[in-house]
């Protein structure tokens, strides 16, 4: 699919302002679609949508077809006379500029149980008749995943195959008995889907009014511990036991001298195959119900992906393993049509790698903070030289903030000051600046590119320094908390960006 010339920010629905602890999908998002507009942007673009787990990251989520139910706003569901002002009387006080996961999934909890619990009595007649028609068009996922959830929930948390035998392995008397013993729990897990979903299309819809589109994620990957895993472990390289026999990761590079093991498990891309790629298929469906464009994470494991045996320790022993190619694309193509599709293309890319992706007609990525300072770029990654079919990013949400990566000195790790000079330096002289407004300047970079999209997290827009990052890959804990203000969003920063999108004709009219 060719894109047009258009930028966008990266803003995930859990930084938003709000009362109650994580940013919603209710009026604070709405506002923020509103003020997309104002200042040119077409493009709102977030992270993986699911129910997040451990370590409360996007990419690790429960499962790769539910909503992060956490999002639900509380006013719209007082306003829909699914719960009481009352009822919020006692909800704590928690920080505004951070979530605080663990007591704020505790109180949230707490809360959409009790609408879940109260909602045949409370929902009006036509929510009821939409409710059960959300059930019976998402029948393929929210019934194993609601069990999923309950499974999870009774067993303290524990990961699926660490249940009783019956239950790891999917018996069906011991299925069909669980879903008798946890029938309310299973039916609270499916409103919070319903309320979650319907929230969400009235945002986008919200959105496309303003002229805005919603670009979403798609880790290439799932997690072990997921609906997904458990429901189709056909699918997966897994032992009888329902343990990993193989992992994903990413061989050895600059960054890290042993790779890195993510641990996710492996497709069986043959079998995936033999189904007509069924599986994947729904994935696809699922998320484009929910957004107008999706990004693919990790698009090169499609053609080759780094596999590690289970029991090691790092990811130097693994091997590139051919992922499926064209095939799956080919198999979108023939149910789908063309999609609008973005190719994550970033480390270790080869000829290969490219090949599949322009065969695919998909727009790849370039981050300037992988590029500007650097004596090292390949031709065709300098930004006068990127091809119109990409998209440009200031940095993603694994990069420190602009502000920070300056300061740091290309956040390089060297703790000399004359290591952070030079690279300051190199950066200042690229971009013909003196560092006062580094966040600008990089921005102006951007969008003065041919890449038809150009995106900045909105941290960029802001100005802010790293405390503001949104995630430290590596960084085991305090990930994914920061939460903007809108006073931090002053009308001269509306305005401003507003008029660099107007002088790249980048805006919306």
């Amino acid at each position: 699919m060719k894109f047009e010339r258009q930028s966008g920010v990266v803003l995930h629905p859990s930084s938003l302002p709000g009362a109650y602890g994580i940013g919603e999908i209710g009026a604070e998002a709405y506002r923020f679609a509103e003020a997309l507009a104002r200042m040119g942007q077409r493009i709102w673009q977030v992270l993986p949508l699911g129910p997040t787990s451990y370590g409360d990251s996007p990419y690790q989520c429960l499962s790769s077809f539910a909503g992060n139910h956490l999002l639900v706003a509380f006013q719209t569901l007082i306003d829909d006379g699914l719960l009481l002002e009352e009822e919020l009387a006692d909800f704590p006080q928690f920080p505004a500029d951070q979530v605080d996961y663990g007591p704020v999934i505790q109180a949230r909890e707490a809360v959409l149980n009790n609408v879940a619990e109260h909602f045949e009595a409370r929902a009006s007649e036509n929510m009821i008749k939409e409710f059960s028609g959300f059930q019976t068009h998402n029948r393929n996922w929210l019934s194993d995943y609601a069990l999923f959830v309950a499974l999870k929930k009774a067993h303290g948390g524990r990961p699926w195959h660490e249940w009783e035998v019956p239950l790891r392995d999917r018996n069906s008397d011991a299925l069909k008995a669980a879903r008798e013993e946890h029938a309310a729990v299973i039916r609270a897990v499916e409103v919070q889907q319903f309320l979650f979903f319907d929230q969400w299309r009235s945002l986008a819809e919200h959105a496309h009014r303003h002229g805005v589109k919603i670009l979403g994620d798609i880790p290439i990957f799932v997690a072990h511990d997921s609906a997904d895993v458990w429901a189709h472990p056909e699918l997966f390289y897994l032992d009888d036991a329902g343990k990993c026999t193989t992992v994903a990761g990413v061989p050895p590079d600059y960054f890290s001298k042993t790779g890195q093991r993510w641990g996710n498990p492996l497709y069986r891309w043959d079998l995936m195959e033999a189904s007509g790629f069924s599986w994947w298929k729904e994935r696809m469906r699922t998320t484009f119900e929910l957004v107008d464009y999706v990004r693919i994470d990790h698009f090169r494991g499609f053609e080759a992906y780094w596999e590690i045996p289970a029991d090691e320790e790092t990811a130097v022993n693994g091997k590139w393993v051919k992922g499926p190619g064209r095939a799956l694309f080919e198999a979108f193509e023939k149910e789908f049509g063309t999609l609008p599709i973005i190719a994550e293309d970033l480390g270790i890319i080869t000829d290969e790698v490219d090949a599949l992706r322009e065969a695919c007609g998909f727009p790849g990525m370039r981050v300037l903070h992988f590029i500007i300072g650097n004596d090292e770029n390949e031709p065709g990654f300098w930004p006068d030289q990127f091809p119109e079919q990409c998209v440009v990013y200031t940095g993603t949400h694994d990069n420190d903030t602009t502000v920070g990566w300056y300061r740091l000195g290309k956040g390089d790790g060297s703790d000399e000051q004359s290591a952070v000079d030079e690279a300051q330096h190199k950066i200042r002289t690229y971009l013909s600046c003196d560092g006062a407004e580094i966040h600008w300047d990089m921005i102006a970079c951007a969008y003065g590119t041919k890449a038809a999209i150009a995106i900045v997290p909105l941290q960029d827009a802001l100005g802010l320094d790293s405390d503001s990052r949104l995630n430290s890959p590596g960084r085991p804990e305090g990930n994914w908390r920061w939460r903007f203000a809108w006073d931090q969003l002053t009308e001269g920063i509306e305005q401003r960006l507003a008029g660099l999108t107007r002088d790249h004709n980048r805006g919306n009219g």
